[in-house]
């Protein structure tokens, strides 16, 4: 008798204990699903889903309108290329500008005199206080230029014009006095990392043309936009702004946009240390029944019960989420029923 009701006593402490771990596993399975579904309704909240691809993102079906954040350094395909000077530079965007050595009018305390410098426009030396003596020559002969690479891709997708517009930092490009052609050749010679047509380029003249080049630097970028095929170009910003942006260097999606709400971290590792409570619980609770020490019958009893109270969870918001903790829980009643006629078979 003494051994009966210590067995019985076992018994109920293993179930008490198998009970809390089913709680406990359930408890922790609704906790995870609530973070995620309350994260997944917050990104939904800033318009258009929100990707986050970082560099090894691809274009793929199903993604079209939706913002990303891709990263990594720019891949430059078809370089841009000032074809008049054969200046090439493997970089997103190549500039030319142009100075020409002219008149300014300096005013300073009522006072106005007039001195030479190098001036990327021309200047109307008719609106002088004083002109005469401090005419310009006029309109540039050779304008400055902007030239785009051809093609630019970030990861594997291509990126739009404005967005390379919006590169920061410039890095001189010094030009290679031998490859000019030859009419160009004869009228500048190489200055520092510009070209001048100065007889004594540290004597310039007036009228002398000073040009020079600029790039912007290929560095580690990311970019947020929206993806257009294979491409990623501005989305429609009804607020205003430029409808994308660009940060130097590998930066994450929380700091480009730091109004996101924090992703939950280790949901995969929540969701299954709840299977593995319920597994453990509904082991405890079989103790000294016909499925005790029965593993497969306690690990389908843990899948249903857990699937199926995060499957009831995802029905108002996500049915393709429902529909797979749902199918979770049909398999594991499929398990314990198949373990429930094993047990009742006759031998």
């Amino acid at each position: 008798m003494r051994n009966g009701a210590r067995h019985t006593g076992v018994a109920w402490s293993a179930r008490l204990a198998g009970a809390a771990l089913l709680l406990v596993g359930l408890g922790l399975i609704a906790w995870n699903e609530r973070r995620v579904m309350d994260y997944t309704a917050a990104m939904t909240r800033h318009g258009a889903p929100i990707l986050d691809l970082g560099a090894g993102g691809r274009p793929a079906a199903g993604q079209y309108g939706a913002l990303t954040r891709v990263s990594g350094m720019p891949l430059i395909v078809d370089a841009p290329n000032d074809s008049e000077f054969n200046v090439r530079a493997n970089a997103p965007i190549l500039i030319r500008h142009v100075e020409m050595f002219q008149w300014r009018e300096i005013t300073v305390g009522g006072a106005t005199h007039y001195e030479l410098d190098w001036v990327d426009r021309p200047i109307d030396a008719s609106d002088f206080a004083r002109p005469a003596g401090h005419v310009n020559p006029g309109a540039f002969p050779i304008q400055g230029r902007e030239f785009e690479a051809g093609q630019v891709k970030l990861g594997n997708f291509k990126l739009s014009e404005r967005i390379l517009r919006a590169f920061p930092g410039r890095v001189a490009v010094p030009p290679d006095e031998k490859a000019l052609p030859p009419n160009l050749a004869a009228t500048f010679q190489r200055s520092g990392d510009a070209l001048v047509t100065s007889v004594k380029p540290v004597n310039p003249r007036l009228g002398d043309l000073r040009i020079s080049w600029e790039a912007v630097p290929l560095q580690p970028m990311t970019v947020l936009a929206r993806i257009d095929g294979d491409t990623l170009v501005p989305a429609p910003d009804r607020d205003g702004g430029n409808g994308f942006d660009v940060q130097v260097g590998e930066r994450s999606l929380l700091d480009v946009l730091p109004a996101l709400p924090e992703p939950p971290q280790a949901v995969l590792l929540v969701r299954l240390a709840s299977f593995l409570l319920a597994i453990a619980g509904a082991w405890f609770l079989a103790v000294h029944s016909r499925f005790d020490r029965d593993l497969l019958f306690s690990v389908g009893i843990g899948v249903i019960v857990v699937s199926a109270v995060a499957g009831v969870m995802w029905l108002g918001g996500d049915a393709m989420s429902a529909s797979v903790w749902l199918l979770f829980a049909v398999l594991g009643a499929g398990l314990a029923i198949w373990r429930v006629q094993q047990r009742t078979a006759p031998p």
